[in-house]
Order: structure tokens, then C-alpha cells, then sequence
């Protein structure tokens, strides 16, 4: 990992505000291609893509059968079981706390405003399974659309390991369709004879997925457009043994990972630099990772470290409970020696689909939230209107809508 300092640890800064969640220009053109070729020709493009792409192999069907998710529940471990059980109860556990609610007011007499929440009626969520199976995204992909009251949730994942489908039968998933890449992120925004269309897609993918829903996203809703892992951990004071191994932790999902240090403290800087060696030492991905993208800011003050966190926007954050209060731009934030991120990746209870590129700095991670809309509802009394009513008319007169004014002179009497 680099030490930064001054100038070079804030031109690193600022080079950091400028990324985006993914360079996807290497493979836009490609994936225009595919999901072009998907919308027009259904099943038969699709089958094309799958068999070349995903594995699937010949007059294999695409939707995985229940006998086979249930043979996959069979034949996992328990542990694993037990295991999925704890970190699903936690999941919607939050999941429920995190629900939109209902409410109705009165802003003035006569005049009641409020908000319904309706679920989605379709999503598609997609599960990774590139160069690691990923059930736990399974969990945080379904269990809130679950929450939300979503009816169809189809679940897309191509070469499905064991464990994925396991989880898919522990969770209930009645569509499971073992493809993926930017063909099934077109099959699930427009639709194929068999497998239909969704509502919105969610869930993180590779740099063509990642491609795909940015192409389809004003044909279909998507929860945002994930790039690689990113990690950031702020502290003067904390044990340089537990910092490391959360920066290596994250280092090891993919080569491209950020993983970030912020400190004013030099002598814990070094203190990490060391543990970090040794951590990574036998994880080739983490050590290429922390070797093109790790950094060490070593700031003049605290107050600098805390802006250069936020300025980041990271995906994952650690720092201490007295600066939760400072902490604005993240997607999720970890407190404390002992709040490991991995923690939040499996099984404490929050998404781990989370921004990344500095999109934290307008929006937070998955949830219960994108699988509802939250959709207004006013009802005024003939008082009511009437208190409103020369507000209205002149508004509108304003604005030259005279129809619109007219539709309030037919009802009030104070027009």
C-alpha cells in the first residue's frame, strides 16, 4: 500500500471524487449488441448468449426446477444451514424496521394529505457467479423485496453453485433461471417467452451487467450501477491488526478494490502498512488490490481524515462512534474495533448491495424502500378547498392555465 501525504494524499483525494461506479466504455458497444439482439429475438438469442456465455447446456431448460433447488437444500451442510437461518432473521429483522410506513395529516382544517406504500409487482434479482458463488447476495437481494410485498421475484444467476440454489429453496424462490451477464439483464427488462419481464433489477454484476442496466434503466427501474468494492477506515487510535485485515478483506473480492486508510497518526499508519503486508501475504487478489489501488492518507489533522472520508464517498466506512455524527457520504458505516466489515457482507442485518463510485454521495445501499413506491394521497372538504382556493386560481392564472383555475371557481365559493 502507498503512504500519502499533502499534497499527493490530496490529489489522490481528488482524483477519487472524479471516478465513476464503473468504466464501462470498453464494453458498451458489445452489450448495446446483446441487449438489442435480446428484446427482438426472445428465447432464441437468449439460449444463444446462455449456452456460449453461462454454461447452459444444450435444450437445458432456463428456469432451474424446484426439484432441483430442494435437492440442493438436501444435500448442504448444516452448518451452512444454521448459518443462513441467522443471517436471514437478522436481514429481515432490519429489513422490517427499514419499511416505508403510511401516514395521513391535516396541514390546515378541510385538508388531509398523506402517503400510501404499495409494493413493486415484479423484481429481478441478480446473483453473481463469477469467481465466487454468492448466496449472501441472494439473501440481501430477496429477503427486502420479500419485506416490501414484491409477488414475483425472479432470480437470475448463471453457473449456479450449489450453495445459491440452496439458499434460493430456503428463501421460497419460485423463479430461478440460471443465466446471467447482460443477456439476462435484458431477458428481465423486456421479457422472453420464458421468462417475463420485471419491474426493476437489482443486485451487483459484472461490467457488462453493470452495462446492461445502465442501457435499460429508462425502460425498466434499476437500484443503481455497482462497480468494485470499495473500503475506507478512519482512526487514530484503533488496533492496526483488525484495520488490516478489514482492508484485506474487502481487497479480495476483486483485483480493482479501493481499499483506504485515513489517519493523522504516522506511527499507526506504519503499524498498518506492516499488518496489511502480512495479511495479504497468501491472498494473491488481495495483494494485487492493495498493491494497484491501496493507499495510506496520512492527514494533518483529524478534521482533514474526516474530510477526506466524505469526500471519498466510500461504499464501506469504519470509524469510531464519536465521529458517526461527521460521517455524510457512505454506503454503509461500521462503528468500532469490533464492527468488521464482513460482518455487514453476511449477516448483521444491512444490505451489502451498496454504492460505489462515489455515487454514496446521493443515495444509500438496497432496501426495502426500492421495492415500493411511496405514492401521495390528499382529500380536501369543500372548507377546505375554499381556504386554498384564491391561492390556486391566482397560481394558475400565473402560469396561464385557465382550465386549471376554472376547475376551482366550478367548486368553491370563495372563487
Amino acid at each position: 500500500m502507498r503512504t500519502l501525504r499533502g499534497r499527493k494524499a490530496e490529489a489522490f483525494v481528488r482524483t477519487l471524487e472524479n471516478r465513476s461506479a464503473a468504466d464501462l466504455a470498453r464494453v458498451e458497444s458489445k452489450v448495446s449488441r446483446i441487449v438489442a439482439d435480446v428484446r427482438k429475438n426472445g428465447d432464441k438469442a437468449l439460449r444463444r448468449y446462455a449456452e456460449k456465455l453461462d454454461g447452459l447446456k444444450a435444450k437445458q431448460p432456463f428456469r432451474v426446477s424446484g426439484a432441483e433447488l430442494e435437492q440442493a437444500w438436501s444435500a448442504v451442510s448444516n452448518d451452512f444451514k444454521e448459518a443462513l437461518k441467522i443471517a436471514a432473521a437478522n436481514i429481515r429483522q432490519y429489513c422490517e424496521w427499514q419499511k416505508p410506513q403510511q401516514w395521513r395529516n391535516s396541514v390546515t382544517p378541510g385538508i388531509n394529505v398523506g402517503q400510501v406504500v404499495r409494493p413493486l409487482q415484479s423484481a429481478g434479482c441478480y446473483v453473481p457467479g463469477g469467481r465466487y458463488p454468492l448466496p449472501s447476495t441472494m439473501l440481501m437481494t430477496v429477503i427486502p423485496a420479500q419485506v416490501a410485498g414484491v409477488q414475483e421475484i425472479r432470480v437470475v444467476s448463471p453457473r449456479p453453485a450449489p450453495a445459491t440454489l440452496a439458499t434460493a429453496h430456503f428463501l421460497g424462490v419460485r423463479e430461478f433461471y440460471r443465466i446471467g451477464g447482460a443477456q439476462a439483464v435484458a431477458t428481465l427488462a423486456y421479457g422472453t417467452a420464458s421468462v417475463p419481464k420485471v419491474d426493476k433489477i437489482v443486485g451487483p454484476g459484472n461490467l457488462f451487467v453493470t452495462a446492461a442496466k445502465k442501457l435499460v434503466a429508462f425502460d425498466c427501474g434499476i437500484d443503481f450501477l455497482a462497480g468494485p468494492t470499495e473500503v475506507v477506515i478512519l482512526s487514530e487510535r484503533g488496533d492496526p491488526r483488525f484495520i488490516a485485515a478489514d482492508l484485506v478483506a474487502q481487497a479480495e473480492h476483486d483485483p480493482d478494490t479501493l481499499a483506504v486508510f485515513i489517519t493523522s497518526s504516522s506511527p499507526l499508519a506504519e503499524k498498518v502498512a506492516a499488518e496489511a503486508k502480512l495479511a495479504a501475504a497468501n491472498n494473491e487478489i488481495a495483494k494485487a488490490s492493495l498493491k494497484e489501488n491501496g493507499a495510506i492518507l496520512v492527514t494533518e489533522s483529524h478534521e482533514q481524515a474526516l474530510e477526506f472520508a466524505n469526500r471519498i464517498a466510500a461504499e464501506h466506512i469504519t470509524v469510531n462512534e464519536e465521529d458517526l455524527g461527521h460521517v455524510s457520504n457512505a454506503g454503509s458505516i461500521f462503528i468500532g474495533d469490533y464492527s468488521p466489515q464482513a460482518a455487514g457482507d453476511y449477516a448483521s442485518g444491512p444490505n451489502h448491495v451498496l454504492p460505489t463510485g462515489g455515487v454514496a454521495r446521493f443515495r444509500g445501499g438496497l432496501g426495502v424502500q426500492d421495492f415500493v413506491k411511496t405514492i401521495s394521497v390528499q382529500q380536501l372538504t369543500r372548507d377546505g378547498l375554499d381556504r386554498i382556493a384564491s391561492a390556486v386560481i391566482t397560481l394558475a392564472e400565473a402560469e396561464g392555465l385557465k382550465a386549471h383555475a376554472e376547475s376551482i371557481r366550478v367548486r368553491s365559493a370563495n372563487a
